[in-house]
């Protein structure tokens, strides 16, 4: 397309040529009512040429590509076909133009006599009056390279001369409004490419190297592959572009060096046969070669010497067709041995110096793209026989037939062709057909081993029993990094996904390689899983009923302390007057039993599914009213230091502490301050229902969350009333033996603050289901230590050692220790 400006200054010096181009050449010209233009690249261009000034390429000058020729015989027999034909367009005869377009930017003399008429290209300035300035052609079949397409094309889009390539396949042409009057009748590229990639998925292939022609046809080809491969585990580990000047030692030096063994070439024939001459040549072995289309059914490659050593070529094509009589038609035209040289020629480019041709030669090349010139021709014929409404053996000879209208017709087009549908989609592509997979067999033919058909749904399949691999029996392999074991996450090293390292999934997460297999994916919170799972387990939920044999125990004991805190209420009660009762703490007795009690609803709790009430008198009732224990037992400790130690050198201390009942006062105190506390503290951070599952990762174990920094109050203050109750009951330890309530008491703080030592060191160190009932245990214990330590000897001496509960026994034990203090 960079060309068509620049090419455009050739058209002063071809004008003056065109009026002398009258006398048809017989095997590229044919007379008829309406006339196809054909071009075909039966010569090829092959080193780049640079002019300094215009100058008019003679293609019969250029190599000769065989397989070109056959399809320009194959134009020719299709138009003569249809001239025979008495239901396509009867009494109406085609003819066509042919020209050799062998180079991209320098025919333009062949371009400019198809939309010539009379030798004239006509202005804009007034549309078709009359007949003589209808276009010569009425539509084009060609030309067969993109590149050639891209540059030609504009020229024919202005007039929507229809233009039906035959092997055009650049994603550019589907774009309607750059070429609006472009079809073509071969698979475009990016079905082509399609069928490559899902051969390699197919096989597993994910380290590949793409080679491609450095033109529109190969780039597009590239970019196309680059852009598939996007969501799927192929890399492009290599691509490089082919032309005239490619070193391909240092090419496949390349290829090697990165252990790529699948070879994807996309290329027109003569540069790909360089391709593999050179692989040959430089002894390339153990590798997978996919051939493109237009190369995969090359007839001298497969037999040439020295092929088998380079590996296994698969490659993809337009479906082969036979058409029937063609062959008959080779023999025909090379028995009549006509073909004309250069000097017999009446217009550049319409020579083939094709004499020295056998027919033989010409069947057995390769015939790949047939079918496609063979229905682009029909499709041309049927878009005019409908444009001039043709039926019952004749055809309206007053209608007037301007390419737009043939255009029209073709982009209708739906007519059955060798048993094939022939119609287009909305971008000129076909809708119809399917793309063969072949494999160059050891007897060097190339041989269909599977297909993909594209309508009227995607259909693929590779018979892979067919295919005799290098490596002798394996699909050969190429990856550049193994494939990691089951339960291992890939981790990319450098710019390709296909180059990484494996890494083991850890516990608590799993790899689904089918959905991601670079990344370890998160159980969730209610599953498990061991160091490289695939998959997740549901976690056992873990809690004590209330019918487990140890929170039965517990329970049990906790309605057993209630009940002794009755018992020891009543004999207290009845025994309230004596000096035991007195010296315990009189009244103070009651409120302690009292909260003992209530603390022991807390034990209840523990136990069963943790519910938001559940969590919150866990923890509620203990931390209040063991408060009050603590309280009472630390002014109870400090009464008693006081009797004896203080009162006689601070006497106005003591009288003043007695006439105010300043211990209730004390009591209350703390009472109101832990009560504030834990009101705030629940409205900050209430403990709510917790799954834990960090511990143990096979587990949810059912507990409260406690926020211990919002309970951080509470507990200083527990710990505070015991440092004081233990330095006041210390301090008391040498007084009488029965006002000796001091070492009870001092005895109960050591067994409180032992439980929650224990308590605390098994938290650290086990979080499982049962924690619960160490917890509970831990209550139970603590309220046991006051009832059975503090209130239980007591009661022993109540009923047991009544003698010891007098006054006189009392006031002996005073007069003794007054006498100790004295010495």
């Amino acid at each position: 397309m960079e060309h068509f400006l620049a090419s455009l200054c050739l058209l002063g010096s071809f004008l003056h040529a065109f009026a002398q181009c009258t006398a048809p050449a017989s095997d590229f010209q044919l007379e008829g009512d309406y006339l196809i233009g054909g071009l075909f690249d039966i010569h090829q261009t092959s080193v780049p040429a640079y002019h300094d000034k215009p100058e008019a390429i003679d293609c019969s000058s250029q190599p000769f590509i065989l397989s070109q020729y056959r399809r320009f015989l194959l134009m020719r027999f299709s138009v003569e076909e249809i001239n025979n034909s008495t239901n396509l367009l009867p009494n109406v005869s085609l003819g066509y133009e042919i020209f050799d377009h062998c180079s991209d930017t320098q025919n333009f003399p062949d371009i400019l006599n198809l939309i010539s008429i009379n030798g004239l290209i006509q202005p804009w300035g007034e549309q078709h009056k009359n007949l003589s300035k209808v276009s010569k052609v009425i539509s084009v079949v060609g030309p067969f390279r993109s590149s050639q397409a891209l540059t030609v094309a504009p020229l024919f889009m202005v007039d929507l001369i229809p233009m039906v390539s035959y092997g055009s396949s650049s994603s550019a042409f589907s774009k309607k409004v750059e070429f609006p009057s472009f079809l073509r009748t071969v698979h475009p590229n990016k079905e082509v490419i399609e069928v490559i990639v899902s051969i390699a998925t197919h096989f597993n292939w994910r380290w590949v190297a793409f080679l491609y022609s450095d033109d529109d046809f190969g780039i597009d080809g590239r970019d196309l592959f680059v852009k598939m491969i996007q969501d799927t585990e192929i890399c492009l580990a290599y691509t490089n572009s082919l032309n005239y000047y490619t070193n391909y030692s240092q090419l496949f030096k390349q290829i090697e060096a990165q252990k790529i063994h699948i070879i994807i070439v996309v290329a027109h024939e003569l540069t790909a046969e360089v391709v593999i001459e050179s692989a040959i040549q430089l002894n390339v072995t153990d590798k997978v070669w996919i051939a493109g289309d237009t190369w995969s059914l090359n007839k001298r490659l497969p037999k040439e010497k020295g092929i088998q050593n380079i590996g296994t070529v698969l490659g993809v094509s337009q479906t082969a067709v036979t058409i029937p009589g063609f062959d008959d038609f080779i023999y025909s035209v090379k028995s009549q041995n006509h073909c004309e040289n250069a000097e017999e020629q009446m217009f550049r480019n319409q020579a083939c110096n094709c004499s020295s041709l056998s027919a033989e030669d010409i069947v057995a090349v390769d015939p790949s793209f047939s079918f496609a010139v063979y229905s682009a021709v029909y499709a041309i014929a049927h878009a005019l026989h409908n444009t001039l409404q043709c039926g019952a053996g004749r055809c309206n000879g007053n209608i007037t037939v301007y390419p737009h209208m043939v255009l029209a017709e073709l982009k209708k087009s739906n007519f059955t062709l060798l048993n094939r549908r022939t119609e287009f989609n909305e971008n000129g592509d076909p809708r119809y057909g399917s793309i063969s997979i072949v494999f160059w067999n050891h007897r060097g033919d190339a041989e269909e081993v599977g297909f993909y058909k594209f309508y009227p749904w995607v259909n693929f399949f590779i018979n892979t029993t067919k295919i005799q691999w290098y490596t002798k029996g394996e699909v050969p392999t190429s990856l550049c990094s193994p494939e990691c074991p089951v339960g291992h996450a890939k981790k990319q090293n450098g710019i390709h996904k296909c180059c990484f390292n494996c890494e083991i999934c850890r516990n608590g997460t799993y790899i689904n390689s089918t959905e991601d297999p670079y990344r370890c994916i998160h159980c969730k919170e209610t599953e498990w899983s061991t160091e490289g799972s695939t998959s997740c387990k549901l976690r056992v939920v873990e809690y004590i009923p209330f019918t487990d044999s140890g929170a039965v125990l517990i329970m049990v004991g906790a309605w057993a302390l209630v009940g002794l805190t009755l018992a020891t209420s009543i004999l207290l009660a009845i025994n309230y007057n004596t000096p035991v009762v007195r010296s315990a703490g009189g009244p103070m007795c009651f409120l302690i039993l009292g909260c003992l009690c209530l603390s022991s609803i807390s034990v209840f709790f523990h136990f069963d599914k943790p519910t938001l009430s559940f969590c919150i008198l866990r923890f509620l009732p203990f931390l209040s009213f063991y408060t009050v224990c603590l309280a009472c037992f630390v002014v109870r400790s400090f009464q008693i230091v006081c009797i004896f130690k203080v009162a006689a050198k601070f006497p106005k201390l003591h009288n003043w502490w007695m006439k105010y009942h300043l211990q209730w006062l004390v009591i209350t105190v703390a009472f109101l301050i832990q009560a504030l506390l834990l009101v705030i503290s629940y409205s900050l951070s209430p403990p709510v229902p917790h799954n834990e599952t960090i511990w143990y990762p096979d587990k949810i174990i059912l507990g409260c969350d406690v926020n211990l920094l919002a309970y951080s109050g509470s507990v200083v203050l527990l710990l505070s009333l015991c440092f004081l109750c233990f330095i006041f009951s210390y301090m008391g330890k040498d007084l009488p033996k029965n006002y000796n309530e001091a070492k009870a008491i001092t005895f109960c703080l050591l067994l409180l603050i032992l439980t929650w030592i224990i308590f605390a060191t098994v938290y650290m160190l086990y979080r499982g289901k049962y924690i619960q009932t160490l917890n509970a245990l831990a209550v139970l214990s603590s309220l046991y230590s006051f009832l059975l330590w503090y209130f239980l000897p007591k009661c022993y001496i109540m009923i047991f050692q009544p003698h010891k509960n007098t006054k006189q026994y009392f006031q002996g034990l005073i007069q003794d220790y007054t006498k100790t203090i004295s010495q």
